[in-house]
């Protein structure tokens, strides 16, 4: 072989390292990526199925329910328009209450109702994650 047929090869044989390289890390983005739901969403069906998504909201008053001797929690996520049931095994987190806004991470388990992997609160009472602050704008208030 020439050596100019060599580095030819050579730089051929980098092009396809790098090639696969670039869509390892295109793939590992892609599946880490994770999307946010509003309940609304939620229930009208635009969530990928069997994908890990968002859901996010206001736990609603009166909705929380500990299981005795577990870590077991349900609650109700609400955007004002539809309400969604959440079920989550785990310590929540210390700013975790009702009426306050929420972001869990997690899937559908059946209709209506969401298993989440993780549960994040509100850091104080000014803050609101900016999707669940838009979703909440976009609903005209239930009152």
């Amino acid at each position: 072989m020439k050596p100019r047929h060599k580095r030819l090869v050579l730089i051929l044989f980098g092009v396809s390292v790098l090639t696969v390289a670039g869509l390892f890390v295109l793939n590992a983005f892609r599946s880490n990526l994770v999307f946010f739901f509003s309940p609304s969403e939620v229930l009208a069906g635009k969530v990928p199925a069997k994908s890990t998504f968002r859901v996010g909201g206001l736990v609603e008053k009166g909705s929380v329910v500990k299981q005795p001797d577990s870590l077991r929690v349900a609650f109700t996520v609400t955007d004002l328009n539809q309400k969604m049931r959440v079920e989550y095994e785990g310590i929540l987190p210390d700013l975790f209450r009702e009426g306050q806004g929420v972001i869990a991470q997690g899937r559908l388990t059946a209709p209506g109702v969401f298993r989440a992997d993780e549960v994040l609160a509100k850091h104080d009472e000014n803050y609101m994650p900016p999707e669940v602050a838009r979703t909440l704008k976009a609903v005209p208030a239930a009152q």
